[in-house]
C-alpha cells in the first residue's frame, strides 16, 4: 500500500505529458503583443518530446507538464532552446535565441479545427473596400467547409440593383478559415460563380496604359457614350441596353468570373481592394470562373478570404477599367495546404495549371509569371531545370490578365495533357 502514491505520481507525470501532444497556436510576445503566428507539432513518447515548429524540428523533454526543447532549422543549424510549464490548454514559457530571451504562449488548436465538412450560407450585411488582417472576421470556418454567398458590384449594387456600399470593388468577407498559420496555402475551390441579376456596366474607352500617345492625342472620345448592358442569363449572351449604330448587332458571350479573390497581406497592412499582389486581390484574371482552383499563401492566421468584384465577361487584361461589371451568386470549398512555400497565386482547372506574376511592368510580371511556373514543374513534376526548359519552351502559354490597376497580371500556364506524358 505504500507504493500506491508514488505509482500516483508516476500516473500523473505521464498524463501531463500525453497532454502536451498535439496541434498548438504559437507566438512570440513582443512588448506584450503577440507576433509572429506558428504552427507548433508535438509528439510525446514517455518523457521524449519531438515535433516541429514550422520548418524547425524539435527535440526535448516533458516533465510533470514542464517542456525542454532544442529547435534546429532545416540546415541544421540551432534554432534556440525554448522551455516552458502547461497551465490548462495554454503553455508559456520563455525562448533562449541568439544570446537573446523572449517570452512566447502556445494555444492548443480547438477541436472544430478537425470538424467534419459544412455547407454555410452566409448573407453579407457589411462589405469592405480593402484587405487587411485587421478586419474582424464576418464568418469562422473549417478546412473542407463549403460557403454560399454573395457579392456586389465594383459600384457597391447588390442583385436588385440597390446600392449596399460606396465603390470601389467591395469585398464579401473575410471568412477566418480555422487552423490556416502563416506558410500555409489556403485551396479556394471556385464552385458556383452565377449572374443574380440582368444588367452590367463597363468602361466605354480604352485606358491610357495600352495605347500609344499619338493614338490619344488623335482618339475622339464621346463621354456621352451608353455603355450600360443586358444580359441574357438564358441565351447565355450580353448586349449593349443602348447600342450605336456599329454595335446593334454585336453580342458577347457571357463568362461569368470574380475580379477579386484574396487574403490578407502580410504584416497586417492594409491594401485598397483594387490592388493586387502575393496575396491575390483585384487579379482580373477572366480565368478565375467555375471550376477553377485557386491556390493562395497564408500571411496572417485565419487566412481572412475575401471575394467580390463579380464580372459577367471580360477579355484579357480588362482592357477598358472596368469589365461588365455585376453582382454575384459565389459557392467556394476552403482546405489548407501545410507550409512551407512562397510565392504569389497560383491556379488550375480541368485544362491548364497556371502561375501569377504580379509586378509594377509586363516584363517583371511575365518574369514572375515564368518563375513560378517552373518552380511548380520542379517541385511537384521533379523536373530538373533543363527539363523544365525543355517542356516550358516548348508548350508555355501566356495570359495577359491585368494591366488596368496599380500592378501588372501575366499568367504562364500549361496545358495538363503536356503534362501528363511526364514521368514523375
Amino acid at each position: 500500500m505504500q507504493k500506491l502514491p508514488f505509482l500516483l505520481l508516476g500516473l500523473a507525470a505521464t498524463l501531463a505529458a500525453a497532454d502536451v501532444g498535439g496541434s498548438w497556436r504559437f507566438y512570440f510576445i513582443s512588448f506584450g503583443e503577440e507576433t509572429a503566428p506558428a504552427r507548433l507539432e508535438i509528439k510525446v513518447s514517455g518523457e521524449k518530446l519531438s515535433g516541429n515548429l514550422n520548418e524547425v524540428k524539435i527535440e526535448g523533454t516533458v516533465q510533470n507538464g514542464v517542456v525542454q526543447f532544442t529547435g534546429k532549422r532545416p540546415n541544421g543549424k540551432e534554432f534556440g532552446k525554448l522551455e516552458g510549464r502547461l497551465s490548462g490548454e495554454e503553455l508559456t514559457g520563455t525562448a533562449h535565441i541568439g544570446g537573446e530571451d523572449r517570452k512566447w504562449i502556445a494555444r492548443r488548436v480547438p477541436a472544430s479545427a478537425g470538424a467534419a465538412p459544412q455547407t454555410r450560407t452566409f448573407e453579407p450585411t457589411q462589405f469592405h473596400r480593402y484587405f487587411s488582417g485587421t478586419i474582424p472576421p464576418a464568418l469562422h470556418i473549417n478546412p473542407g467547409d463549403t460557403v454560399r454567398t454573395t457579392t456586389v458590384d465594383a459600384g457597391g449594387g447588390d442583385a436588385k440593383g440597390t446600392r449596399r456600399s460606396n465603390g470601389g470593388n467591395p469585398e464579401t468577407g473575410p471568412f477566418y478559415v480555422e487552423g490556416a498559420m502563416p506558410g500555409d496555402t489556403l485551396v479556394v475551390k471556385l464552385n458556383r460563380i452565377r449572374l443574380n441579376r440582368d444588367s452590367a456596366f463597363s468602361g466605354g474607352q480604352i485606358i491610357p496604359y495600352a495605347l500609344d500617345p499619338g493614338y490619344l492625342h488623335d482618339a475622339k472620345y464621346d463621354d456621352k457614350f451608353d455603355s450600360e448592358w443586358k444580359l441574357d442569363r438564358e441565351g447565355g449572351l450580353a448586349r449593349l441596353a443602348k447600342p450605336s449604330e456599329h454595335l446593334k448587332d454585336f453580342r458577347v458571350k457571357l463568362q461569368p468570373m470574380l475580379g477579386c479573390v484574396a487574403v490578407a497581406p502580410p504584416d497586417k497592412q492594409t491594401v485598397r481592394s483594387g490592388w493586387l499582389g502575393s496575396y491575390g486581390g483585384n487579379m482580373d484574371y477572366n480565368g478565375l470562373r467555375e471550376g477553377t482552383t485557386l491556390y493562395l499563401p497564408v500571411n496572417q492566421e485565419g487566412a481572412l478570404l475575401f471575394v467580390g468584384d463579380g464580372h459577367a465577361a471580360q477579355g484579357d487584361g480588362e482592357l477598358t477599367g472596368d469589365a461588365l461589371e455585376t453582382s454575384m451568386d459565389v459557392e467556394f470549398t476552403v482546405n489548407l495546404i501545410a507550409g512551407p512555400r512562397r510565392g504569389g497565386p497560383r491556379a488550375e482547372n480541368d485544362e491548364y495549371i497556371m502561375a501569377m506574376g504580379i509586378a509594377n511592368s509586363l516584363p517583371d510580371a511575365l518574369r514572375e509569371a515564368t518563375t513560378e511556373l517552373a518552380r511548380w514543374l520542379e517541385r511537384d513534376y521533379h523536373l530538373t531545370p533543363n527539363e523544365s526548359a525543355i517542356v516550358l519552351g516548348t508548350s508555355i502559354r501566356y495570359d495577359v490578365a491585368e494591366i488596368v490597376d496599380p500592378q501588372i497580371n501575366i499568367v504562364a500556364k500549361m496545358s495538363k495533357a503536356v503534362l501528363a506524358q511526364l514521368q514523375k
